[in-house]
């Protein structure tokens, strides 16, 4: 038997590198394993030249080996520097095979049948465990591989990529300019990659730099082809080399295999273990991803907290102080331990989370202490947030017209939910019915969280589709009169384009709308007439539901969209049940009916801009899911351009719209700026939640937190974000009048050379804090620019029909 080491440390990721590092700083007998021959496994195998985040980036870094934003070559270039400084002993190509014993004498046997003694281990093995391979007829062949090292190597070469996550979206991406590349997702859409990914994959495929097999999975391999199983049959693609990147069995069994148990049976759980990042098995430690704690700032400071805990100077989290903090300033009188432990007892949404997990999850989030009495958001804001209750009540005005109608919800219950879905307006106004301690969670982390962990989304989902239904179809009855309905409920999910109802049609469920939009059209005269726009908020179907008809018009998904499907003889039974429903039903079956007579009568009087046509328009330009849309009249544009002077000399010389860019219709005209979309896109996946939103709509960027990742950017549909350099100091008017210096009035800074820093994200934010509103407006001599919302638009469009 070989040396006892103090610590023993398998996985060389950021964790363990970190751990390592500290063990060596503090000359304590310690070896770092790793499997493969290079250290930090994870991001050795990301591609050349890929961007590696150093997110949170309010999170302070505690660790002996430096790590900042930049290059995979540049991080990995520090980690090499860092261990080797820090006199790190490391052992290469040394996979541990299992792990036996007990603090202070746990045996580790590698792969060679050799046997190493440690005090205390630390795993650090990361969840990716072994790469899954290609298991069909010819899954050996020598031109499949698993990874991708430098896309720049392969030139003119017929490329498959199996794979829609993140890691194959990337390969592809990487590859598609210099070869003809074909991606293999087994689903119908890219929902497991990161949206700035799946937003990039949709964009080439759209034009035609790659294709893509949705919904299909591979059946065979042979000698140059590859055979699918697709919707359509079975489908053959020529290839020069297969990219699978299929995701990897997770260590579950080996880790079990150490005695570790896990916080539940459930295929994404992970271990619990203390504070101290110690598991059930005394003296064995589980740090980073593993632990449930994914973000490599994280991972680090945990490395470096464990060492420091088992030579007996226990060091509280680096994020400790953070959210202290905020705790403090609520004057909440308790711990962040004890407020960890009060979520999980008190909240059951959050139940399935480890206290590394919950930790991790109160440093986003915000910590309210509200008075009795006191509002915590009212109907109609533009926030979408999620709130857990913590202690106390808070009561719902479920009611407009009468404040005195109420819904009582206690501590462990959660509220928010239905914003945090749709991204439109609050449906409702919440006070604090006593003193009540609240979590309120931002819209990013609650989405991140619901994608990782499926409870949670399954839970949010049941309690908003009963929230849904009485609020939009059904106020005042209570959750047992819609038993039966909700029973046989589901939500479905639509892509933009994507038909949920069929004119002629003989289905009759009915579709409540939860996130999202749909057009309603009608064939009148052998082409599509658009009736109507239906927002979140609002069904669709009800009139085959209650005629037992066919369906009198098709309903389209306007942009991605979700629904609750009600099945109609559920629906139709509790009508009857309730006389008040039932009229409330019909009459707006009647009033939809006499709305699309007139707007069907118009299209046959007015084929040429009609008022179904601008309506079609419109929502071919995304102007449905807009709340504020800036257009200009061009009867009365004189081509000043103060416009975009006036917004360039009110944001620092850059100005956020571009007049002569955009669609129009007749003398109207969209210049390309921000929409402020009731459910940006631009918001999906920011890391450092740098994009925020007021209570009245206004999307904007803290140009503070923003790290210039260009998410933003990539994920906004419409053009309107862009990169770009921080302005310098403007000099005086009459310093730039005499001497030239800095840019003139309405000039770009960047043509001067002078630019400050990195390029950060730019948007319209209405001038949310310059009096007077919008400068493109005011600055408009003729009065043709305007900022006007799209209901508006579509308000007009009717009356043109009238």
């Amino acid at each position: 038997m070989s040396e006892k080491y103090k610590i023993a440390i398998v996985g060389s990721g950021p964790a363990g590198l970190s751990a390592a590092a500290r063990a060596g700083r503090r000359q304590i007998s310690h070896v770092l394993l790793e499997r493969a021959p290079y250290l930090c496994s994870t991001i050795y195998k990301y591609q050349k030249r890929k961007l590696v985040m150093a997110t949170p980036v309010i999170l302070p870094l505690r660790s002996d080996v430096g790590f900042e934003e930049g290059s995979r070559e540049k991080v990995l270039e520090g980690y090499d520097h860092g261990v080797t400084e820090a006199g790190t002993n490391v052992r290469l190509n040394a996979e541990v095979a299992g792990i036996a014993g007990s603090k202070g004498n746990f045996v580790l046997t590698l792969g060679n049948g050799e046997k190493l003694e440690a005090e205390n281990v630390l795993l650090a093995i990361g969840l990716q465990g072994n790469l899954r391979k290609l298991t069909v007829p010819g899954g050996d062949l020598p031109f499949i591989q698993y990874s991708l090292d430098d896309p720049d190597e392969y030139q003119n070469e017929n490329i498959v990529v199996v794979g829609g996550g993140d890691a194959g979206i990337e390969n592809a991406l990487g590859l598609c300019d210099a070869n003809n590349v074909t991606i293999i997702n087994n689903q119908a859409e890219f929902a497991y990659a990161k949206p700035p990914n799946a937003a990039l994959v949709l964009k080439a495929i759209k034009e035609g730099r790659m294709q893509a097999f949705m919904d299909s999975q591979v059946a065979r391999v042979e000698p140059g082809m590859l055979y699918l199983n697709t919707r359509e049959g079975e489908a053959s693609i020529p290839v020069d080399r297969i990219i699978a990147r299929i995701g990897a069995l997770p260590p579950r069994q080996f880790v079990e295999a150490c005695g570790v148990t896990f916080s539940s049976k459930a295929p994404t759980a992970v271990p619990e273990v203390s504070e101290a990042y110690e598991s059930n098995v005394p003296g064995l430690y589980i740090i980073g991803a593993l632990a449930g704690y994914p973000l490599i700032k994280n991972c680090m400071n945990q490395g470096y907290e464990v060492v420091e805990s088992i030579l007996g100077n226990p060091l509280a989290p680096a994020d400790e102080p953070l959210i202290q903090k905020k705790i403090d300033e609520q004057k909440l009188g308790v711990s962040v331990s004890d407020l960890i432990e009060i979520v999980r007892e008190r909240s059951p949404l959050f139940s399935a989370l480890t206290k590394l997990q919950i930790r991790e999850l109160l440093l986003q989030a915000s910590v309210h202490n509200v008075a009795a009495g006191n509002v915590i958001f009212e109907r109609n804001d533009y926030t979408n947030s999620l709130y857990a209750i913590l202690q106390g009540s808070v009561e719902i005005e479920i009611n407009p017209s009468n404040p005195d109608e109420r819904l009582a919800l206690e501590a462990g219950a959660f509220f928010g939910e239905m914003g945090l879905i749709s991204g439109r307006r609050r449906t409702a106004t919440v006070r604090a019915k006593t003193e009540a301690a609240l979590l309120e969670l931002p819209r990013n982390a609650m989405i991140r969280l619901t994608r990782s962990v499926p409870d949670i989304k399954r839970q949010i989902d049941e309690v908003a589709i009963v929230r849904q239904f009485q609020t939009y179809i059904a106020p005042g009855l209570g959750r047992e009169d819609l038993a039966d309905v909700l029973k046989v409920s589901s939500i479905v999910a639509f892509k933009p384009g994507e038909v949920m109802i069929k004119e002629a049609a003989e289905d009759d469920s009915v579709f409540l709308i939860r996130s999202g939009a749909a057009s309603v059209s009608r064939l009148v005269d052998g082409r599509d007439v658009v009736l109507s726009y239906v927002p979140a908020g609002h069904y669709v179907g009800e009139m085959a539901m209650l005629t037992r008809a066919r369906r009198s018009a098709t309903v389209k998904a306007s942009v991605a969209t979700e629904a609750i499907k009600i099945e109609a003889e559920a629906f139709r039974a509790l009508l009857k049940t309730f006389p008040d429903l039932q009229s409330a039903v019909e009459n707006l079956v009647h009033s939809r009916g006499i709305q699309n007579a007139r707007e069907i009568e118009s299209a046959r009087s007015d084929r040429r801009g009609s008022p179904s046509q601008l309506m079609e328009f419109l929502l071919q330009q995304g102007m449905g899911e807009a709340t504020d849309v800036l257009l200009i009249d061009e009867s009365l544009c004189v081509g000043c351009n103060n416009c975009e002077k006036a917004c360039a000399e009110t944001h620092a010389g850059i100005s956020r719209l571009d007049r002569e860019a955009g669609p129009a219709y007749a003398s109207v005209h969209f210049p390309t700026s921000c929409r402020h979309c009731e459910n940006p896109h631009c918001m999906k996946d920011c890391p450092p939640d740098a994009l925020g939103r007021t209570k009245e709509g206004e999307v904007f960027i803290d140009q503070g937190k923003c790290i210039g990742c260009g998410n933003c950017e990539r994920n906004c549909p419409y053009g309107v974000i862009h990169m770009s350099y921080q302005a310098p100091p403007k000099p005086p008017l009459w310093q730039w009048l005499l001497f030239g210096r800095g840019h003139g009035p309405g000039e770009d800074p960047a043509t001067h050379d002078l630019h400050l820093g990195a390029k950060k994200a730019v948007k319209c934010d209405l001038c949310k804090d310059i009096a007077g509103g919008p400068a493109c407006v005011r600055a408009c001599p003729t009065g043709a620019a305007i900022r006007v919302k799209p209901e508006r638009l579509f308000a007009l469009a009717h009356e043109r029909g009238r």
